[in-house]
């Protein structure tokens, strides 16, 4: 029987969708057969699935599991996990693919599968090749069997190899998401004083938004690193995959700041190594890079697209403003949260600095947050080449990499379409707060040239 997804269901980089609205069983099961076919097309014979701590994520996993033996597919359970404990078993287990359920950072009511193929990202047309093979009903036929693995354990072992000390007082929040039960594990074997928060899993998130990179939603932890007098705090988004930070004095340190100290060791392994980040990163991140002897890129979002681009160039590490951080030095190349915590303690001891002198020492930037605004999703990309259009005729100095970067005396500003959501994507940075003002004036009257508004933000 063919299969029709809601077309909201099949994004850029993951499939995702509100329960029961946009995205239910009978989709999970028309995944399962449609990665199956793929993994068997392709000669394989077995796939890793785990699920993360939300509520629809059982009978997502019945459905997925039912979809993948059914089409002569054999399974690997590893059960409630993080998805950088997938990537884990898809890297080491005897396995030619995965899945992990999961909603990522979305709202309670969310969930959605991320997928990975013969060690490599499963997204854009792989993730649309699903859907046409489910409208065609061309799907193969079989019986797999199902097994269990459980490898949290080897998981956590994995995470402290390599680990060369450093003796901190740390917060941790796990945001009741699936990295509580790793963050348990790992503080036991870390040397130190170690406090948790909200390390039960609750798909219901009663403490706070599992989003890191939402300062709003630090607030407990700047409270316990305060209260407790911490070296730093370390935060999770829900499914473990991307990293919230602060320091001893409760600043946020953000995605391409927590690149920025995690890059000075591995430079200093790797003189000369390309270090990548995503385009909404600071201009004081590539600066320094080129300082630290690397080779800066700068490349479009999307954690598919950096995985890809790092495998490309042998690039060791690479980062996203959005908390996403890769490890291919000394690990697998994908993004783990989880390890990137244990990287930043790393580095914090080999540098020899605390990580508040670390974030107090860089440049002073004015900058905003990630702005969002709605727009047609037919007509968002058309505004972005609209844009840029405009700034070519006018010989303004564009980066085209990810929509468009415009570099000017006072600093960047940015506008890029999401390629998840259909918003427009607005960040600028300068040095001070006038400069700032008239990067969100050149903003504003491009959106203006378009027939949009932006609407009122804040900077930070």
């Amino acid at each position: 029987m063919p299969h029709h997804f809601n077309r909201t269901a099949l994004r850029e980089y993951d499939i995702r969708g509100i329960i029961d609205q946009t995205l239910g069983e009978a989709d999970a099961l028309a995944i399962g057969r449609g990665f199956a076919t793929r993994v068997r097309r392709a000669g394989g014979t077995r796939v890793a699935v785990g699920f993360d701590g939300r509520r629809s994520s059982p009978a997502l996993e019945a459905s997925l599991i039912e979809g993948l033996t059914g089409t002569g597919v054999d399974v690997v359970r590893i059960g409630m996990s993080s998805t950088p404990m997938l990537y884990y078993a898809e890297a080491t287990l005897e396995v030619d693919g995965g899945i992990q359920i999961t909603g990522s950072h979305n709202p309670a009511e969310y969930n959605g599968f991320k997928m990975v193929l013969q060690h490599k990202p499963f997204f854009g047309a792989d993730i649309q090749h699903l859907g046409q093979l489910a409208a065609a009903g061309d799907w193969e036929q079989g019986s797999g069997a199902v097994s269990d693995a459980d490898i949290v354990d080897a998981y956590v072992a994995r995470l402290m190899e390599g680990f060369s000390g450093g003796t901190y007082r740390i917060g941790w929040d796990a945001g009741n998401g699936v990295s509580g039960p790793i963050v348990e594990k790992l503080v036991k074997l870390l040397p130190g004083e170690h406090h948790v928060l909200f390390t039960n899993v609750d798909g219901n998130f009663p403490n706070h938004h599992p989003d890191p990179t939402d300062e709003a939603n630090l607030a407990a932890l700047k409270a316990l690193v305060a209260d407790k007098k911490l070296d730093f705090g370390l935060a999770f988004d829900g499914d473990g995959d991307r990293i919230g930070a602060i320091d001893g004095k409760g600043r946020v340190i953000w995605g391409d700041q927590i690149l920025s100290i995690l890059a000075q060791p591995v430079l200093a392994a790797h003189r000369g190594a390309t270090i990548i980040a995503d385009v909404k990163a600071s201009q004081a991140l590539f600066d320094r890079v080129t300082e630290l002897g690397g080779v800066p890129l700068m490349w479009k979002t999307g954690h598919s697209l950096i995985k890809s681009k790092m495998k490309e160039t042998g690039s060791p590490l690479a980062g996203e403003m959005s908390g996403h951080i890769f490890f291919a030095d000394e690990y697998y190349g994908f993004d783990d949260a989880h390890y990137a915590a244990i990287r930043l303690i790393r580095a914090a001891h080999s540098i020899g600095k605390s990580v508040t002198q670390l974030r107090g020492d860089m440049p002073v930037m004015i900058n905003t947050p990630e702005m969002r605004f709605q727009v047609d999703e037919a007509r968002k990309f058309a505004v972005v080449d609209e844009v840029l259009a405009r700034l070519e005729a006018a010989g303004a100095d564009v980066i085209r990499i990810d929509g468009a970067r415009v570099n000017t005396p006072d600093g960047w500003w940015l506008l890029r379409a999401s390629n998840t959501q259909d918003v427009l994507v607005a960040r600028a940075e300068a040095t001070d707060a006038a400069g700032l003002e008239r990067l969100m004036a050149m903003i504003d009257a491009q959106l203006a040239a378009s027939g949009l508004s932006r609407g009122p933000q804040a900077a930070h």
